[in-house]
């Protein structure tokens, strides 16, 4: 082997330490991202009797997931069953059902209501908003287009601590209720996927960027109807 070729390979094994000193670091700082933002709120993560003893709770948020057609999927249909759950125990007067409604096709939030609906729960307590496209924007859009103050969240553990993270960053005085009713498949890939979640949204409600959407205030102390663009039997 040449002096040469020694000396580029020396070279070489020191970018690659660099670069494998980099990695360690930003793995490292996103954890550490992650963890701070579960910590700051897990004293805000009730069960649902200790949030049915809250007071003056606007609305209970629960964050759409994926629809096969008008069916929720499992993991949808326990954020439904707890939500409607938290409403029974009059936790709050009325519920905020916030998904992905942006393609004619794909229809999450008035999925959503049916289900609330065919459960006994009347249709003008039920609100839809159908610009919920990210977990953000929901929080966003519940203080400035709903007018909502104080909210429970409902969503499944791992994804709790970010959305109730975000809602009190943008103003909210939130707390959060889990929905794991089961064991979900894919869950390893759910917990690896929320740290990048975690970061992203620390970043982004430090600058707080407006939603895709925004609109005319719809009071969450209204009726749920006024968000309907069908009707409900």
């Amino acid at each position: 082997m040449t002096d040469k070729t020694k000396l580029r390979l020396k070279n070489l094994l020191k970018i690659f330490i660099i670069l494998a000193i980099i990695g360690i670091a930003a793995i490292g700082a996103a954890l550490g991202i992650s963890e701070y933002v579960k910590r700051s709120v897990s004293d805000r993560l009730l069960s649902p009797e200790a949030a049915a003893e809250l007071s003056d709770i606007d609305c209970i948020i629960v964050l759409g997931c994926r629809v096969n057609g008008e069916t929720p999927s499992p993991m949808l249909s326990d954020r439904l069953l707890r939500g409607i759950e938290l409403y029974d125990l009059e936790a709050a007067p009325k519920l905020l059902m916030s998904g992905d409604h942006g393609r004619t096709n794909y229809d999450e939030v008035n999925a959503m209501k049916q289900f609330a609906i065919d459960r006994g729960v009347p249709s003008e307590d039920v609100f839809m908003d159908h610009a919920g496209f990210s977990t953000y924007e929901t929080m966003y859009r519940a203080k400035e287009v709903f007018a909502a103050k104080r909210v429970i969240i409902v969503t499944q553990s791992y994804h709790l601590y970010r959305a109730v993270y975000i809602a009190q960053k943008l103003g909210l005085d939130a707390y959060g209720v889990s929905s794991d009713l089961q064991t979900y498949i894919r869950q390893d890939y759910y917990n690896l996927r929320e740290v990048l979640a975690r970061d992203k949204d620390f970043v982004k409600v430090i600058f707080k960027p407006e939603p895709t959407y925004l609109g005319e205030v719809i009071p969450i102390s209204g009726s749920g109807d006024l968000t309907n663009d069908k009707e409900f039997t």
